[in-house]
């Protein structure tokens, strides 16, 4: 069996095992992850294709038509072109590098200049590739840089437009385009979040309902070593931590992956001198990376593990907020408090201080590889072997290729996470504290009360035992009084009655069953049980009684109410039955607490009856009532009372008196008062013989009066 340990699990950056057990969670939607990839996938290549959008409206239409073009005669140009002037001009760049075709006659070379917004058609000399700005118009003459003169021709608005036409009817066609990209990618990234949270949330849904499960099945002894908050930090937080990872590792992970490739296939596609460039950042971003992956972890670490530190100071102190306040320790706790709060302080900054070196660090390498493509890149615009548009396109994906770059670094931050969380929520599921259930248990039935414990040993830890060759029994229907002093292992054998403890040796019956052959949630049905400590949930009155049993119907409810005289409080309360109760029933007295537990009990109808000290929070006149109905109640029923108030237990068929975890005396009142042991020296505990033989009972219901009674 493997034992929990609420050290904080340090884990490994990934763990096989680990991942195949959360996968099995996934599975059920696994459908969902693959239309998510699909989306995701969707998205990376709409992203992908918008700088290539914008390198062609570039390049070819918005600063096309200042392009060289070759005149042709007309019915000869190779491709179609703009006829003007008995000649059709065709951009050189439509011509593909090719030859014109045979038979083609060429009218010269010419491009398309604007000059102070006019537009100019120069001729092209032989060996003039293209000329480039600035420009200046003389006589006729288009003026270019080293005193070139060119003649030109003025074209009017009209003219000139023949020449843009075409190039602003793509711009707007691939303007739509891109804006119907952006529209895709929205509406398919809305989707594929909305996808991913739905199903991140189900299987967190399914995680907590099985950890919570699961803890109802472990026994009190695993309660009673693992700090409430510390559990709950297991159910709350590493579940959380878990849903980062299903809403966004894996598709993330696959769209980053396809990113990253498609970025590097597009930029050595348009320019391999200018993506060898940009790349050359990349050994100082994997030196960046590995860095801050290194601190991270342990930072990670060091913010979880103070974390649960905090839930668990805060469950424990807020529990005990009373006792806090009536001994005034309010600032001792407070420091204490202060102390941890400082840790996980510390802790976060350090986190803190990491991630605000790296996501600044990175966008400093994206500014440099982008200062470095502007450096090499615009000097080839300039000198014209390279395009401006390329130019453009290569600075988009610089910028879309770090993203992805940083983004893998945080998903290892968030695996890092979710595998630490996945240990820890797996050792709590892999913890087998529990009372076993036979395999095939024995049918209890209606039992009539026979209980029996034969020679029973017990200890909560090791074998500092706490009962010692236990045995005594109880006829069906019979009220069995347990009394000692504290630490005598009262409240243990109730605990052990119920099963919700297992003995080292000896046996418990009912009804000459031993308790472990029987299913312990068909035995618990017959055990009700009374504390002194009574806990209310949140809800009202009658769902505190019924405790969601749907057999138990509101007028079973009434009744019980009725029986226990708590109808008579619960009618001055708004709502009566239905009225609310706050957590643990903090508006109610500690006697209408144990009323209600009372009435919990009976509408259970159980076969035996306990009581532990289920009248210690009662005033005089309650105890009288309840004294009262609880000999109607107790008939038919076997009952075991503990009780430290001996008034309260003296018509019992018997009183079993326990003493460091053994049974020394065992009988009825007069019996063990006139064996003169420990039931006698408890009896003078509360009744002082005066000089006439007489009782003096010293404040025996607790209202600070004294009765005499005779010896």
């Amino acid at each position: 069996m493997r034992e929990f340990h609420e050290e904080e699990a340090l884990g490994k950056a990934y763990d096989a095992r680990l991942m195949r057990r959360l996968m099995r969670y996934a599975k059920p939607y696994w459908h969902r992850f693959v239309l998510a990839i699909i989306m995701a996938l969707a998205v990376a290549a709409a992203g992908l294709v918008q700088p290539l959008l914008m390198q062609r409206a570039i390049d070819d239409h918005i600063i096309g038509p200042t392009k060289p073009m070759v005149a042709f005669t007309p019915g000869t140009e190779p491709v179609p072109g703009v006829l003007w002037q008995g000649k059709v001009y065709v951009r050189e760049s439509a011509l593909k590098d090719k030859s014109p075709a045979e038979g083609a006659i060429t009218a010269g070379r010419y491009q398309l200049v604007l000059v102070d917004g006019q537009a100019y058609l120069v001729t092209l000399p032989a060996g003039v590739v293209e000329i480039t700005p600035p420009y200046k118009v003389e006589d006729g003459q288009v003026i270019v840089a080293g005193g070139l003169r060119l003649p030109a021709q003025a074209l009017d608005e009209s003219e000139a437009d023949l020449f843009r036409a075409r190039d602003i009817a793509r711009v707007r066609w691939l303007a739509l385009l891109l804006l119907a990209l952006l529209t895709f990618s929205f509406l398919t990234n809305y989707g594929q979040t909305y996808l991913l949270h739905r199903t991140g949330q189900q299987i967190m849904y399914d995680l907590r309902q099985e950890l919570y499960r699961h803890l109802q099945s472990l026994s009190l002894s695993f309660f009673d070593r693992n700090p409430t908050g510390r559990l709950v930090t297991r159910v709350t937080n590493d579940v959380e931590a878990l849903n980062e990872m299903y809403t966004g590792l894996f598709v993330n992970l696959f769209r980053d992956l396809f990113l990253l490739i498609g970025i590097v296939v597009a930029m050595f596609g348009l320019s391999p001198r200018l993506a060898t460039l940009a790349l050359l950042t990349l050994p100082v971003l994997t030196a960046v990376t590995y860095a801050f992956r290194m601190r991270v972890r342990e930072a990670y670490r060091q913010v979880r593990t103070r974390l649960a530190r905090i839930n668990a100071a805060m469950a424990e102190n807020i529990s005990g907020m009373r006792v806090i306040q009536i001994f005034h320790r309010e600032q001792a706790k407070l420091a204490e408090f202060a102390r941890i709060n400082k840790d996980y302080y510390d802790a976060s900054m350090v986190q803190l201080l990491i991630f605000a070196i790296f996501r600044p660090a990175i966008d400093l390498i994206s500014t440099l590889a982008v200062a470095m493509l502007l450096w090499f890149g615009g000097v080839r615009v300039i000198e014209g072997t390279v395009s401006f548009g390329v130019l453009f396109a290569f600075i988009s994906y610089i910028q879309q290729f770090f993203r992805p770059i940083s983004d893998l670094t945080e998903q290892y931050n968030v695996l890092q996470t979710a595998m630490a969380s996945a240990e820890r929520i797996f050792q709590l599921l892999d913890t087998q504290e529990r009372i076993p259930v036979p395999a095939n248990p024995r049918p209890l039935g209606r039992i009539r009360g026979e209980v029996e414990f034969d020679h029973v040993w017990f200890a909560y830890k090791g074998e500092e035992w706490v009962l010692r060759d236990v045995s005594f029994r109880v006829e069906p229907g019979q009220t069995v009084a347990l009394v000692g002093a504290t630490g005598a292992g009262k409240s243990s054998i109730i605990s052990l009655l119920s099963r919700l403890y297992d003995i080292q040796k000896g046996s418990i019956r009912v009804d000459g069953i031993d308790i472990r052959e029987v299913d312990p949630a068909e035995l618990r049905r017959q055990i009700a049980v009374v504390l002194q400590d009574v806990f209310l949930f949140t809800g009202d009155i009658a769902s505190n009684i019924r405790l969601n049993n749907t057999e138990i119907d509101d007028e079973r409810v009434r009744w019980a109410a009725e029986v226990v005289g708590a109808m008579e409080f619960i009618e001055k309360l708004p709502g009566g039955l239905a009225a609310r109760v706050t957590e643990r029933g903090s508006t109610l007295s500690a006697g209408q607490r144990q009323l209600i537990a009372f009435a919990r009990a009976l509408a259970f109808d159980p076969r035996i009856l306990v009581l532990d000290e289920a009248t210690a929070n009662i005033d005089t006149e309650t105890e009288q009532l309840i004294q009262a109905a609880l000999a109607r109640l107790i008939k038919g029923r076997t009952t075991i009372v503990i009780a430290h108030r001996l008034s309260t237990i003296q018509n019992a068929d018997k009183i079993i008196v326990l003493h460091k975890g053994r049974i020394r005396e065992m009988g009825r009142h007069e019996e063990l008062l006139a064996l003169g042991g420990l039931y006698y020296d408890l009896y003078r505990l509360q009744y002082k013989l005066d000089v006439d033989g007489n009782t003096r009972v010293a404040d025996p219901t607790g209202s600070g009066s004294t009765v005499t009674r005779p010896a």
